[in-house]
């Protein structure tokens, strides 16, 4: 063979190629067009199952949000009923407190009420000669301040000439006929008795009419 034959050989044209060889050609377009239709399937089913994954993740975080935001509540009303509690145990003490000082006061007072009859009784049978001495006028200060004790702790005077008998406030040392009361009224008070609000010092020790 020439030189010329194999240059000829090289530089067969297109046309001239055997029908295998146009097939191949064409079987390996159609892999390639196949495969490039076939991927965006691939692609959505990668994306469809990666967005699953944040849908799950988010149904976690909102059940986790949901269980802190009960538990939170919970603790929030339990502070709020343990506070309510100290705010009425606190109410509560501070009333028994003040209770039991006025308690104690009144008692304390109960006990001078005595000294009180003196002074009184002294005052109501000072002698003439007297009414003027400085002695005198020391004497009505003191008993001025003991009276000044009585209005401060609201305690009031029982001397119930003219009302009916009440054996609650009253305590009847004799019975006796009356032509100026109705019966069962005090026509006297021989001592008097000592009430501050609900609480009774002392009962006024009266005569009553039958």
């Amino acid at each position: 063979m020439n030189k010329d034959d194999t240059q000829s050989n090289t530089n067969i044209p297109e046309a001239d190629l055997a029908p295998e060889d146009t097939i191949e050609a064409e079987s390996t377009d159609e892999t390639m067009t196949n495969s490039a239709e076939t991927q965006p399937i691939e692609n959505e089913a990668v994306t469809a199952e990666h967005d699953t994954i944040p849908e799950a993740a988010s149904e976690k975080v909102e059940s986790e949000v949901a269980k802190l935001k009960a538990e939170a509540e919970k603790n929030l009303a339990g502070w709020q009923r343990e506070r309510a509690e100290f705010q009425n145990y606190k109410r509560r003490t501070e009333r028994e407190q003040k209770d039991l000082k006025e308690r104690i006061t009144l008692e304390i007072i109960g006990q001078l009420l005595p000294i009180i009859d003196d002074f009184e009784r002294a005052m109501e049978n000072v002698p003439e000669g007297l009414a003027d001495n400085p002695w005198l006028n020391g004497v009505s200060l003191i008993q001025g301040k003991f009276q000044k004790l009585l209005d401060t702790n609201d305690i009031t005077v029982i001397d119930p000439v003219g009302e009916p008998f009440d054996p609650n406030h009253h305590q009847a040392i004799s019975k006796d006929d009356s032509d100026e009361y109705e019966s069962d009224h005090v026509i006297q008070t021989l001592q008097k008795g000592y009430i501050s609000g609900k609480t009774l010092l002392r009962p006024a020790m009266v005569r009553v009419a039958n």
